[in-house]
């Protein structure tokens, strides 16, 4: 029914419906890039009050968008033209999707008459759009767009989360009709919170009290739940060593004495039990299976989704529920059994001498004094300097991978990465996010993005972005000159000699000494060329201390640095 005190003959176009449907469903942020057939609805959204990010692709848009979806909880919405526009998004839809983000993604499309007839940018955008989402629709009138929308919205909060598509053909957009006769819907409910069965909660406290070598792995998906009062409980008052996943960092603070993070490998192949709270046993967590895991491990998998459940490894327990709530029902059930893990077992004191060894190893590639610096004696210097609350946005090869493990987190839902589906390209749009977020909730926030530089190439547009809208984030980028690796100057140089580029550069190898940081001078913004610890420092203070204006710090380092040794290869290539 029409909004109270409208006249019976007050008309509204289908650009004001969208906008008035997602403000209705209490969504807050558009990311998007304009032009025909959706520009009337970014102008009709930012009307109604809801912020619009004019981005530069429509892959960041979608990147910053859905992390809206995870620190919020309430879905980003992408603004995408038809055709290519789309097509350009479905990266960012299906990142959210494996990510488990909920995402709004609004598509012009072909005006109907023309259908079939190869109209401007016409494409199969529902069909395809159902690959990359939970919910694909085009609304069948004007009257049904508030319904759509709605479904749309619930459908990317409620279960497991995740994208969700809505056509909107370029013809509703400037289309007339009479309020009266809108199928208006309120704000859809929050998200049902399931618990676990009873006696699947009793089995798996008994299950974890009879182990010997106990682990906990927090996932993002705990994270997301908001569960990180719960399992900071949890670990307290059972004594459990945990080890977070990437952006599982923060839901217990890194600096938590029971974060057993430096012994992970150790930690992994040995544990007995393990619980898993929303962490999903695939290529991060290497399948479960050995020579990462013991082949007797038990498994307890704490999920939202039942379809996760079992993939793998057989579950010794399942906690099918919210991830919060059926902590909360675990710790209850080990507190009636009045049950905690000895601090002085041999479990833990292998785990303390393991992490103690692999964070000697690193202080010394840390405090290494040559140069050009490596990538530890880069990050030593940053975490000098860092505030407690800012949120972490990485990316790159080596440059995340060490970055986990020497950037500390405190506060959950504060690092944004590659994620599960291991995407380069989403650190600025993240970043963004990150920090309009940022800026409404928290505005004294610092928004530090950290990214290889093969990793800032795909999306460094976007820093005109973040100085349209002065959002002060600091930029760091460590500079390999390549991907994985590269040359210096004078050996690319010599290797010129020999022939052209296309034919003896190796692949792996970008332009030696880019200076990325002319990029943000461009726009206005600070640049910084650093070589040196020292130079390093004085401008990452520099632009910490600067409150309205962003900043990019490009970091020379050892185009050969590395990784200390690894007791397995990164991506532990198990089978079923």
């Amino acid at each position: 029914m029409a909004p109270q005190g409208a006249a019976q003959d007050e008309c509204v176009s289908g650009a004001q419906l969208i906008a008035e449907a997602l403000k209705t469903q209490n969504v807050e942020y558009m990311f998007g890039i304009v032009g025909i057939p959706v520009t009337e609805i970014a102008i009709a959204a930012q009307a109604i009050g809801i912020k619009y990010i004019g981005m530069r692709n429509e892959q960041a848009a979608c990147y910053a968008a859905s992390a809206v979806g995870y620190l919020t909880g309430r879905p980003g919405v992408c603004l995408v033209v038809s055709g290519p526009g789309l097509i350009h998004a479905l990266g960012g839809m299906a990142n959210a999707n494996m990510n488990c983000w909920p995402l709004i993604v609004i598509g012009g499309s072909s005006d109907r008459n023309q259908e079939i007839m190869g109209a401007f940018q016409e494409f199969p955008q529902v069909e395809a759009c159902r690959l990359y989402s939970k919910f694909s629709s085009r609304p069948s009138s004007l009257e049904a767009i508030p319904a759509v929308i709605e479904k749309a919205v619930r459908c990317s909060i409620y279960g497991r989360p995740g994208a969700c598509y809505v056509d909107m053909p370029g013809d509703f957009v400037n289309l007339q009709v009479n309020k009266s006769a809108v199928k208006y819907v309120k704000c859809c409910l929050p998200p049902p919170v399931c618990t676990a069965e009873h006696s699947a909660v009793s089995e798996a406290a008994s299950i974890l009290a009879h182990s010997k070598q106990p682990l906990l792995i927090i996932g993002k998906g705990a994270a997301y739940s908001r569960a990180e009062n719960s399992i900071r409980k949890l670990v307290d008052q059972c004594g459990l060593p945990f080890l977070p996943t990437p952006m599982g960092k923060g839901v217990v603070p890194d600096n938590h004495p029971n974060c057993i993070a430096a012994a992970r490998s150790r930690a992994l192949q040995h544990a007995d039990v393990i619980i898993l709270f929303g962490a999903r046993l695939n290529w991060i967590l290497h399948f479960g299976l050995p020579p990462r895991f013991r082949p007797d491990v038990k498994i307890i998998q704490v999920d939202i989704c039942a379809e996760e459940l079992g993939n793998n490894v057989r579950p010794a327990a399942n906690l099918l529920g919210d991830i919060n709530a059926v902590t909360e029902q675990l710790l209850e059930q080990l507190v009636l059994m009045e049950w905690k893990y000895p601090s002085y077992s041999e479990w833990w004191k292998g785990l303390r001498e393991k992490m103690k060894s692999n964070e000697e190893t690193s202080k010394a590639l840390a405090l290494q004094k040559s140069l050009p610096m490596n990538y530890y004696t880069v990050f030593h210097h940053v975490r000098e300097l860092l505030p407690r609350d800012y949120i972490l946005v990485s990316e790159g090869a080596n440059t995340m991978d060490i970055g986990r493990t020497m950037l500390p987190n405190y506060h959950p839902r504060h690092r944004l990465d590659a994620g599960t589906f291991g995407t380069m390209g989403v650190g600025l749009g993240f970043a963004i996010a990150a920090a309009v977020v940022a800026k409404d909730q928290t505005p004294e926030q610092r928004v530090i993005c950290v990214e290889g530089d093969s990793a800032f190439g795909f999306s460094g547009m976007e820093v005109e972005t973040i100085c349209r809208y002065n959002l002060p984030v600091v930029i760091i980028v460590v500079n390999n000159n390549g991907i994985y690796s590269g040359l210096d100057a004078d050996t690319w140089k010599e290797m010129l000699k020999s022939g052209e580029p296309t034919a003896c550069a190796p692949p792996v190898c970008l332009l030696p000494n880019s200076h990325y940081e002319q990029i943000m001078s461009a726009f206005g913004g600070k640049g910084y060329f650093v070589k040196t610890p020292e130079e390093l420092q004085n401008a990452l203070k520099a632009s910490l201390a600067e409150k309205q204006v962003p900043s990019l710090i490009n970091v020379m380092i050892n185009p050969q640095s590395d990784r200390k040794q690894q007791d397995f290869h990164w991506l532990t290539r198990s089978n079923l």
